[in-house]
């Protein structure tokens, strides 16, 4: 009887294995599809054309080689040598700056409703690209205006640049279809069913993908990772191809070395660095903590680091090369048909792609493209913020069934967070995108990351963890970065966000109410205070004076040596020889 009682009881506090993965390969590809994303394709090629082309690439380049490579390089290494989550990680090496995680998922949570609603659009515009006729290519449809311009019946002459009051028929089928804009953010009006349910469509795909942690993640990332590079590879050899391709390449890369003495241009490439290398969230320490101990993380991070760049630079020939054809269609300088962000995805590109032959193949390849760089990118976020909750909870976490119970109520609750994101207008959307996900957010996160692994873990004891998990010596520049150049710069750019701040507008027309200002800031604020907050909180409740706390929250975990690592790593492959 009592041997029944004791099994039982065994059986009630058994929990999962954390895991690994299974392969080198599925690591690279779930960074990848999670670096690799949205921001690669329709923001740095417009942003490097709007800011001096060529000359863009130096900003971007220093932001790259003194803050995005070290901090990719360092959250990746605290990730694969602790083997945990981002808040049981900060909880070993730094308890002070717990607050870092905090932030990090906070702000990994409300991009998890942003990028979602994105992901429905992008899907909505792959379900209306195989109409027979594409409902933006013509002014013939039920929610069009008499402003609005048909190019596939007008010639080559028409004065588009003239016409004030005219709109394309991309436009009104995004503003006036999709979107359905209302007067203002006070006006929230019904929900667009259309939108519901493809966002219902993404949350349960996205919850398939890693329902089952890295089991599944690792599994799905082969096709979502791989699959859009096909797809860019084949819009840029048809971009390429169109006539007027060339203009459009040499307004996207003609230098102008003038704008490198514009503050403006310093600070929108170190925003683009900070999001496209998806640092000081935590996403990387995850991805990272899957790892076996010993792999060659060094070699991998600057690999991963060059697959980014070198994506972003080639998406903007695959892009101005499509907006060529379109200004040369038009006749009208290209300046006049980029756009940025949501305006070049659903407005610019879907116009151009609705004046070439065959329209719906080239739709259907761009928002597949679309679709799948921000879908790894969304269940990678995802992914962070349930292992990183499971792991700072394990013995409730990891039993049987309550990962998939616990990553059910998630989805639901993001769900119906996004209701009000999604009915006519989007305001509130870009509320959240402009400030709960604002760069500025990350960029005082990489400051304190930066201060605390630098200097009170010890950047000479982060180069040491590096040789013994990969037995390479890292490149002594990277201390120096750690110590000195990646929180003064991240500093600095933090600064100067705040000097040049400027109040959302919504198409450059409608200003938010006072309250919707302060609901921003709110939201801005709601993941900065927790680094300053949490660290005062322990500070306060802790034992011992003011000096001892801060000397005890100063101090890493006991486990977290080289040689203990090392120990653990040993005795894990002995049970799997087992």
């Amino acid at each position: 009887m009592s041997d029944k009682k004791y099994t039982r009881k065994h059986k009630q506090v058994k929990v999962e294995e954390r895991g690994h993965w299974a392969s080198k390969v599925e690591f690279l590809l779930a960074v990848a599809g999670n670096v690799v994303g949205l921001g690669n394709v329709w923001r740095f090629p417009y942003l490097c054309y709007k800011n001096g082309g060529g000359a863009f690439l130096v900003p971007y380049l220093v932001f790259v080689v003194t803050c995005g490579v070290p901090l990719f390089l360092l959250e990746t290494t605290i990730g694969q040598f602790t083997q945990e989550g981002s808040i049981t990680c900060w909880r070993k090496l730094c308890p002070l700056a717990e607050g870092i995680s905090y932030g990090g998922l906070l702000i990994l949570s409300y991009s998890c409703m942003t990028y979602s609603i994105i992901l429905s659009w992008s899907l909505l515009y792959l379900v209306f690209s195989f109409s027979s006729q594409l409902p933006w290519a013509s002014c013939n449809n039920y929610w069009n205006t008499d402003d609005c311009i048909d190019f596939s019946t007008q010639n080559k002459t028409f004065d588009w640049t003239n016409q004030t009051n005219t709109t394309t028929a991309a436009t009104e089928f995004w503003e006036l279809r999709v979107l359905a804009i209302s007067g203002g953010i006070e006006e929230i009006g019904s929900i667009r069913w259309e939108v519901m349910l493809c966002l219902i469509a993404v949350w349960i795909i996205c919850y398939f993908c890693i329902w089952k942690g890295v089991r599944s993640t690792g599994k799905v990332v082969y096709f979502t990772a791989t699959f859009p590079y096909v797809m860019l590879v084949i819009l840029l050899i048809r971009g390429l191809s169109l006539p007027g391709a060339s203009q459009g390449v040499l307004f996207y890369l003609l230098p102008e070395p003038s704008r490198l003495t514009d503050p403006q241009v310093w600070m929108e490439a170190g925003a683009q660095v900070f999001f496209s290398y998806s640092i000081g969230v935590g996403s990387l320490i995850v991805l990272g903590s899957y790892n076996n101990y010993n792999n060659n993380c060094y070699k991998d991070c600057l690999w991963l680091c060059l697959l980014n760049s070198g994506t972003s630079v080639v998406a903007g020939f695959a892009v101005f090369s499509v907006l060529g054809f379109m200004a040369h269609k038009q006749g009208v300088p290209i300046e006049y048909v980029a756009e940025s962000g949501p305006g070049l995805a659903f407005i610019a590109y879907p116009q151009a792609v609705a004046m070439m032959p065959f329209p719906q193949l080239w739709s259907v390849c761009f928002f597949v493209m679309l679709f799948l760089l921000g879908l790894d990118t969304q269940f990678v976020m995802m992914e962070v913020v349930m292992t990183s909750i499971i792991d700072t909870f394990p013995m409730v976490m990891r039993r049987a069934g309550r990962r998939e119970r616990f990553l059910l109520l998630f989805c639901i609750m993001c769900f119906f967070s996004q209701l009000v994101m999604i009915s006519e207008g989007c305001f509130v959307f870009q509320l959240f995108d402009y400030y709960a996900c604002n760069g500025a957010c990350i960029l005082f996160l990489c400051v304190f990351e930066a201060l605390a692994l630098g200097w009170i873990f010890g950047a000479e004891r982060l180069y040491g963890i590096i040789k013994d998990m990969t037995g390479v010596n890292a490149n002594p520049f990277f201390k120096i970065c750690w110590l000195f150049l990646t929180p003064l710069v991240s500093l600095g750019s933090f600064i100067c966000s705040l000097v040049e701040y400027e109040p959302l507008t919504f198409n450059h027309w409608y200003m938010y109410p006072t309250w919707a200002y302060v609901l921003g800031w709110v939201l801005a604020l709601s993941s900065i205070l927790l680094v300053p907050g949490w660290a005062l909180y322990k500070l306060g409740t802790g034992t011992g004076n003011l000096s001892q706390r801060f000397h005890h929250l100063c101090q890493s975990d006991p486990d977290c040596s080289p040689t203990q690592k090392r120990e653990t790593e040993l005795q894990r492959i002995r049970e799997e020889d087992l």
